[in-house]
Protein backbone atom coordinates (compact mmCIF):
# COMPACT_ATOMS: atom_id res chain seq x y z
CA UNK A 1 0.00 0.00 0.00
CA UNK A 2 2.05 3.38 -0.87
CA UNK A 3 1.94 6.25 1.83
CA UNK A 4 -1.03 8.09 -0.04
CA UNK A 5 -3.46 4.70 0.87
CA UNK A 6 -1.72 4.61 4.54
CA UNK A 7 -2.12 8.40 5.03
CA UNK A 8 -6.16 7.78 3.76
CA UNK A 9 -6.24 4.48 5.98
CA UNK A 10 -5.24 6.99 8.76
CA UNK A 11 -7.65 9.38 7.94
CA UNK A 12 -10.78 7.10 8.02
CA UNK A 13 -9.55 5.22 11.54
CA UNK A 14 -8.84 8.92 13.01
CA UNK A 15 -12.67 9.66 12.23
CA UNK A 16 -14.35 6.53 13.16
CA UNK A 17 -11.85 6.86 16.86
CA UNK A 18 -12.91 10.59 16.78
CA UNK A 19 -16.36 10.41 18.80
CA UNK A 20 -15.30 7.28 21.10
CA UNK A 21 -11.94 9.69 22.37
CA UNK A 22 -14.37 12.72 22.89
CA UNK A 23 -16.73 10.01 25.06
CA UNK A 24 -13.61 8.67 26.87
CA UNK A 25 -12.84 12.41 27.61
CA UNK A 26 -16.21 13.91 29.12
CA UNK A 27 -16.84 13.70 32.53
CA UNK A 28 -20.13 13.33 34.33
CA UNK A 29 -20.24 15.34 37.28
CA UNK A 30 -23.24 14.21 40.34
CA UNK A 31 -24.29 17.65 41.97
CA UNK A 32 -26.04 17.26 45.60
CA UNK A 33 -28.41 20.30 46.64
CA UNK A 34 -28.37 21.47 50.75
CA UNK A 35 -31.80 22.56 50.40
CA UNK A 36 -35.27 20.82 49.86
CA UNK A 37 -36.06 20.26 45.62
CA UNK A 38 -39.28 22.40 45.94
CA UNK A 39 -36.64 25.56 46.79
CA UNK A 40 -36.64 28.30 44.05
CA UNK A 41 -32.66 27.85 44.29
CA UNK A 42 -32.92 24.33 43.11
CA UNK A 43 -34.96 25.32 40.18
CA UNK A 44 -32.14 28.27 39.29
CA UNK A 45 -29.47 25.76 39.89
CA UNK A 46 -30.86 22.96 37.51
CA UNK A 47 -31.37 25.36 35.08
CA UNK A 48 -28.12 26.34 34.92
CA UNK A 49 -27.19 22.61 34.71
CA UNK A 50 -29.20 22.31 31.46
CA UNK A 51 -26.85 25.19 29.68
CA UNK A 52 -24.03 23.19 31.13
CA UNK A 53 -24.83 20.01 30.02
CA UNK A 54 -26.06 21.90 26.45
CA UNK A 55 -22.44 23.28 25.55
CA UNK A 56 -20.15 20.95 27.05
CA UNK A 57 -21.13 18.03 25.37
CA UNK A 58 -18.17 15.86 24.72
CA UNK A 59 -16.53 17.93 27.45
CA UNK A 60 -17.98 17.72 30.94
CA UNK A 61 -21.47 16.88 32.08
CA UNK A 62 -23.38 17.31 35.14
CA UNK A 63 -25.98 15.08 37.19
CA UNK A 64 -28.35 16.19 39.69
CA UNK A 65 -28.85 13.59 42.21
CA UNK A 66 -31.28 16.03 44.50
CA UNK A 67 -31.85 17.25 47.68
CA UNK A 68 -31.92 16.00 51.44
CA UNK A 69 -33.39 12.94 50.77
CA UNK A 70 -30.53 12.28 48.94
CA UNK A 71 -27.66 13.66 51.43
CA UNK A 72 -29.04 14.99 54.71
CA UNK A 73 -28.55 19.09 54.48
CA UNK A 74 -25.60 18.85 57.35
CA UNK A 75 -23.75 15.75 55.90
CA UNK A 76 -23.74 17.59 52.29
CA UNK A 77 -19.86 19.31 53.48
CA UNK A 78 -18.25 15.64 54.05
CA UNK A 79 -19.81 14.25 51.56
CA UNK A 80 -18.43 16.66 49.04
CA UNK A 81 -14.95 16.52 51.41
CA UNK A 82 -14.75 12.84 51.02
CA UNK A 83 -15.82 12.47 47.43
CA UNK A 84 -19.05 11.01 48.35
CA UNK A 85 -20.76 13.33 45.72
CA UNK A 86 -18.82 15.46 43.36
CA UNK A 87 -20.41 19.02 43.78
CA UNK A 88 -23.08 20.84 46.05
CA UNK A 89 -25.09 24.10 46.10
CA UNK A 90 -25.12 24.76 49.92
CA UNK A 91 -24.28 27.58 52.24
CA UNK A 92 -21.39 27.81 54.14
CA UNK A 93 -23.42 27.34 57.75
CA UNK A 94 -24.77 24.23 56.50
CA UNK A 95 -21.20 22.90 56.64
CA UNK A 96 -19.30 24.29 59.61
CA UNK A 97 -18.92 20.70 60.84
CA UNK A 98 -15.93 20.40 57.87
CA UNK A 99 -14.55 24.00 58.68
CA UNK A 100 -15.68 26.97 60.96
CA UNK A 101 -13.83 29.78 58.38
CA UNK A 102 -17.49 28.37 56.06
CA UNK A 103 -19.77 30.75 57.97
CA UNK A 104 -17.74 33.55 57.36
CA UNK A 105 -19.09 33.63 54.00
CA UNK A 106 -22.24 35.16 55.67
CA UNK A 107 -20.66 38.28 56.72
CA UNK A 108 -19.33 39.21 52.87
CA UNK A 109 -20.21 43.87 52.99
CA UNK A 110 -17.99 42.98 49.69
CA UNK A 111 -19.62 41.81 46.48
CA UNK A 112 -18.74 38.18 44.71
CA UNK A 113 -17.25 40.50 41.52
CA UNK A 114 -14.72 42.37 44.64
CA UNK A 115 -13.94 39.08 46.18
CA UNK A 116 -13.01 37.96 42.79
CA UNK A 117 -10.28 41.05 42.33
CA UNK A 118 -9.45 41.88 45.95
CA UNK A 119 -8.11 38.37 46.90
CA UNK A 120 -10.80 37.15 49.07
CA UNK A 121 -12.03 34.10 46.26
CA UNK A 122 -8.31 33.21 46.44
CA UNK A 123 -8.25 33.06 50.40
CA UNK A 124 -11.55 31.16 50.26
CA UNK A 125 -10.34 28.53 48.08
CA UNK A 126 -6.93 28.14 49.83
CA UNK A 127 -8.97 27.78 52.79
CA UNK A 128 -11.53 25.13 51.31
CA UNK A 129 -8.88 23.19 49.61
CA UNK A 130 -6.48 23.20 52.90
CA UNK A 131 -9.27 22.13 55.29
CA UNK A 132 -12.57 21.02 53.25
CA UNK A 133 -10.44 19.33 50.31
CA UNK A 134 -13.10 21.54 48.46
CA UNK A 135 -12.76 23.83 45.24
CA UNK A 136 -14.61 26.91 45.81
CA UNK A 137 -16.26 27.47 42.29
CA UNK A 138 -19.07 30.36 42.48
CA UNK A 139 -21.51 32.27 44.63
CA UNK A 140 -25.04 32.35 43.26
CA UNK A 141 -27.03 34.00 45.89
CA UNK A 142 -26.11 37.50 47.40
CA UNK A 143 -27.61 40.89 48.18
CA UNK A 144 -30.57 38.97 50.15
CA UNK A 145 -30.66 40.10 53.84
CA UNK A 146 -31.80 37.48 57.05
CA UNK A 147 -34.44 38.38 58.84
CA UNK A 148 -35.82 37.28 61.69
CA UNK A 149 -39.41 35.67 61.71
CA UNK A 150 -42.03 35.36 64.78
CA UNK A 151 -45.35 34.65 65.78
CA UNK A 152 -44.90 36.50 69.28
CA UNK A 153 -44.72 40.34 68.79
CA UNK A 154 -41.57 41.89 70.30
CA UNK A 155 -40.83 45.54 70.91
CA UNK A 156 -37.41 45.27 71.13
CA UNK A 157 -34.45 43.28 70.01
CA UNK A 158 -34.61 40.66 73.21
CA UNK A 159 -35.86 37.37 72.49
CA UNK A 160 -36.15 36.41 76.18
CA UNK A 161 -38.60 33.06 76.31
CA UNK A 162 -38.74 32.62 73.03
CA UNK A 163 -37.73 29.26 71.08
CA UNK A 164 -35.88 30.07 67.90
CA UNK A 165 -35.29 27.95 65.32
CA UNK A 166 -31.23 28.20 64.05
CA UNK A 167 -28.31 27.08 61.59
CA UNK A 168 -24.78 28.26 62.59
CA UNK A 169 -25.85 31.45 60.79
CA UNK A 170 -28.04 33.17 63.86
CA UNK A 171 -26.39 30.88 66.14
CA UNK A 172 -24.22 33.45 68.28
CA UNK A 173 -26.50 36.17 67.31
CA UNK A 174 -29.84 35.03 68.71
CA UNK A 175 -28.20 33.73 71.59
CA UNK A 176 -27.08 37.35 72.44
CA UNK A 177 -30.52 38.31 72.45
CA UNK A 178 -31.38 36.11 75.03
CA UNK A 179 -33.22 33.57 72.50
CA UNK A 180 -33.37 29.89 73.63
CA UNK A 181 -32.08 27.99 69.98
CA UNK A 182 -32.56 25.05 68.24
CA UNK A 183 -31.07 24.05 65.32
CA UNK A 184 -33.03 22.31 62.46
CA UNK A 185 -32.88 21.46 58.76
CA UNK A 186 -35.09 23.67 56.48
CA UNK A 187 -37.37 20.25 55.87
CA UNK A 188 -38.19 20.28 59.70
CA UNK A 189 -39.24 23.78 60.35
CA UNK A 190 -42.72 24.00 58.92
CA UNK A 191 -43.85 21.26 61.42
CA UNK A 192 -42.23 22.98 64.52
CA UNK A 193 -44.16 25.83 63.73
CA UNK A 194 -47.12 24.42 63.35
CA UNK A 195 -46.80 22.25 66.68
CA UNK A 196 -45.10 24.74 68.68
CA UNK A 197 -41.95 23.63 69.51
CA UNK A 198 -40.39 26.90 67.96
CA UNK A 199 -41.43 30.68 68.43
CA UNK A 200 -39.79 31.47 65.18
CA UNK A 201 -37.05 31.13 63.20
CA UNK A 202 -34.08 33.03 60.87
CA UNK A 203 -34.41 33.09 57.47
CA UNK A 204 -33.64 34.92 53.97
CA UNK A 205 -36.23 37.41 52.50
CA UNK A 206 -36.79 35.28 50.18
CA UNK A 207 -37.92 31.30 49.80
CA UNK A 208 -40.85 31.67 52.85
CA UNK A 209 -43.20 30.56 50.40
CA UNK A 210 -41.32 27.96 48.20
CA UNK A 211 -41.66 25.78 51.64
CA UNK A 212 -45.03 27.35 52.78
CA UNK A 213 -43.73 28.69 56.35
CA UNK A 214 -45.78 31.49 55.57
CA UNK A 215 -48.93 29.78 56.48
CA UNK A 216 -47.64 29.46 60.34
CA UNK A 217 -45.62 32.87 60.20
CA UNK A 218 -47.09 36.32 61.87
CA UNK A 219 -44.23 38.53 62.11
CA UNK A 220 -41.12 39.47 60.08
CA UNK A 221 -38.57 42.16 61.82
CA UNK A 222 -36.76 44.75 60.14
CA UNK A 223 -33.84 45.37 59.46
CA UNK A 224 -32.49 42.57 58.01
CA UNK A 225 -29.09 41.33 58.79
CA UNK A 226 -25.70 39.49 57.35
CA UNK A 227 -25.90 38.86 53.22
CA UNK A 228 -27.20 34.88 52.66
CA UNK A 229 -24.80 32.92 50.55
CA UNK A 230 -25.22 30.10 48.17
CA UNK A 231 -22.17 28.63 46.65
CA UNK A 232 -21.59 25.37 44.31
CA UNK A 233 -18.42 23.94 45.80
CA UNK A 234 -16.76 20.58 44.74
CA UNK A 235 -14.32 17.83 45.96
CA UNK A 236 -10.84 18.68 45.25
CA UNK A 237 -9.51 15.06 44.49
CA UNK A 238 -12.05 15.40 41.22
CA UNK A 239 -11.43 18.58 40.11
CA UNK A 240 -7.32 17.39 39.75
CA UNK A 241 -8.74 14.38 37.94
CA UNK A 242 -10.36 16.41 35.76
CA UNK A 243 -8.37 17.60 32.11
CA UNK A 244 -7.43 21.64 32.04
CA UNK A 245 -10.34 21.96 29.49
CA UNK A 246 -12.54 20.78 31.66
CA UNK A 247 -11.45 22.99 34.89
CA UNK A 248 -11.61 26.21 32.25
CA UNK A 249 -14.89 25.20 31.34
CA UNK A 250 -16.68 24.71 34.91
CA UNK A 251 -14.88 27.57 35.91
CA UNK A 252 -16.28 30.00 33.22
CA UNK A 253 -19.82 28.83 33.95
CA UNK A 254 -19.62 28.99 37.58
CA UNK A 255 -18.57 32.12 36.97
CA UNK A 256 -21.24 33.29 34.40
CA UNK A 257 -23.95 31.85 37.13
CA UNK A 258 -22.33 33.92 39.81
CA UNK A 259 -22.57 37.35 37.40
CA UNK A 260 -26.49 37.05 37.48
CA UNK A 261 -26.75 37.99 40.72
CA UNK A 262 -28.12 41.47 40.27
CA UNK A 263 -31.74 38.95 40.24
CA UNK A 264 -31.96 38.69 43.56
CA UNK A 265 -32.40 42.64 44.06
CA UNK A 266 -35.39 42.70 42.39
CA UNK A 267 -36.87 39.65 43.41
CA UNK A 268 -36.10 40.29 47.20
CA UNK A 269 -38.37 43.16 46.91
CA UNK A 270 -41.20 41.19 45.41
CA UNK A 271 -40.98 38.52 48.16
CA UNK A 272 -41.11 41.34 50.75
CA UNK A 273 -44.68 42.69 49.28
CA UNK A 274 -45.67 39.15 48.90
CA UNK A 275 -45.47 38.50 52.60
CA UNK A 276 -47.31 41.39 53.25
CA UNK A 277 -50.13 40.02 50.98
CA UNK A 278 -49.73 36.75 52.77
CA UNK A 279 -50.79 38.57 56.37
CA UNK A 280 -47.37 38.30 57.75
CA UNK A 281 -46.90 41.72 59.63
CA UNK A 282 -43.87 43.75 59.85
CA UNK A 283 -42.00 44.32 63.08
CA UNK A 284 -39.65 47.99 62.77
CA UNK A 285 -37.38 48.99 65.27
CA UNK A 286 -36.71 52.89 65.40
CA UNK A 287 -33.56 54.04 63.19
CA UNK A 288 -31.19 53.98 66.46
CA UNK A 289 -32.19 50.42 67.71
CA UNK A 290 -32.13 49.08 64.05
CA UNK A 291 -28.56 49.81 63.82
CA UNK A 292 -27.30 48.90 67.24
CA UNK A 293 -28.95 45.69 66.15
CA UNK A 294 -27.19 45.39 62.92
CA UNK A 295 -24.13 46.01 64.48
CA UNK A 296 -24.69 43.57 67.13
CA UNK A 297 -25.34 41.29 64.36
CA UNK A 298 -21.89 41.86 62.87
CA UNK A 299 -19.77 42.05 65.92
CA UNK A 300 -21.11 38.75 67.58
CA UNK A 301 -20.43 37.06 63.65
CA UNK A 302 -17.22 38.16 63.44
CA UNK A 303 -16.53 37.96 67.24
CA UNK A 304 -17.27 33.83 66.56
CA UNK A 305 -15.59 33.43 63.49
CA UNK A 306 -12.15 34.57 64.63
CA UNK A 307 -12.63 32.99 68.11
CA UNK A 308 -13.23 29.27 65.98
CA UNK A 309 -10.64 30.10 63.37
CA UNK A 310 -8.31 32.38 64.64
CA UNK A 311 -5.67 31.29 62.13
CA UNK A 312 -7.59 32.62 58.93
CA UNK A 313 -10.64 34.82 60.58
CA UNK A 314 -8.99 38.28 60.85
CA UNK A 315 -7.76 37.66 57.21
CA UNK A 316 -11.33 37.21 56.22
CA UNK A 317 -12.72 40.02 57.97
CA UNK A 318 -10.42 42.46 56.48
CA UNK A 319 -11.04 40.99 52.89
CA UNK A 320 -15.00 40.71 52.92
CA UNK A 321 -15.78 43.78 55.34
CA UNK A 322 -16.53 47.41 53.74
Amino acid sequence: MNSRHWSSAAVCLAAALAPALASAQEVTLRLVSAFPESVFYVKRTTDWIADVNKDGKGVLQISFIGGPKAIPTFEVGNAVKTGVVDMAMTTGAYYTNVMPEADALKLAEVTAAEQRKNGAFDLINKIWQEKGNMVYLARVVEFTPFHLYVNKKIAKPDLAGLKIRITPVYRDFFQALNAQVMNTAPGEVYTALERGVIDGYGWPIHLLFDLNWQEKTKYRVDPGFYNAEVSLIMNLDKWKAMTQAQRDYLSRKAQAYEAQNDFWKQYNQNEAKRQAQAGIETIAFDAATSRAYVQKANEVGWAGIIKTAPQYGPELKKLLSR
